[in-house]
């Protein structure tokens, strides 16, 4: 009686351990994970230092940084939309830190050179009569592998409506005063 039952518990655990082995196979190893949120930490403390060089050096040479209302491409052009942000801001965005979800950086492909994690970024700004006001978005990044150094490949965010709605005037997506000459006509 015991052997019969020893078999079905045997199955039932190795049930239960197999998706999680199967979840866990696609991250990354600890000490990537550690040199990855390290270099979170310093992007964060070169933001708030406003120092654009530092901060766009977290990124790949051929870089996508998504802004709400375009795309930024290379590590070049990612330092000058921070430059000109960081000098012509009125809002002097201060407490930046990003947060990778759970501390889970997923592998993408099977060379272990690329991974992706979505996350939360928040920071604090001036408004206009000079209280702070939070800017909260979630992100979606991917970092490669340039040589010893893990760089971002993506960063995309999208702005939580209490943020674009709560005065951030930088942050929001401004409408067109006119139609884009490429949109078509509204069948409606």
């Amino acid at each position: 009686m015991k052997k019969c039952l020893a078999v079905p518990l045997v199955g039932l655990a190795i049930s239960f351990a197999l998706p999680t082995y199967a979840q866990q196979k696609d991250l990354a190893d600890p000490q990537t994970i550690q040199k990855i949120l390290a270099m979170g930490k310093a992007a964060s403390e070169a933001h708030n230092n406003l120092d654009a060089a530092a901060f766009a050096a977290i990124y790949a040479r051929n870089a996508v940084f998504l802004t709400p209302d375009r795309p930024i491409i290379g590590r070049q052009a990612i330092q000058k939309w921070f430059t000109d942000f960081f000098q012509s801001s009125p809002q002097h965005p201060q407490n930046s830190m990003g947060k990778v979800d759970g501390n889970a950086l997923h592998l993408l492909g099977t060379d272990g050179n690329t991974m992706w994690a979505t996350g939360e970024y928040s920071e604090t700004v001036q408004g206009e009569n000079g209280e702070p006001r939070p800017v909260h978005s979630y992100n979606f990044w991917i970092w490669v592998r340039e040589g010893e150094d893990w760089k971002l490949l993506v960063d995309a965010w999208g702005l939580t409506p209490a943020t674009v709605l709560g005065g951030n005037k930088y942050f929001a997506p401004q409408l067109a005063a006119t139609p884009s000459p490429t949109a078509s006509p509204s069948t409606q």
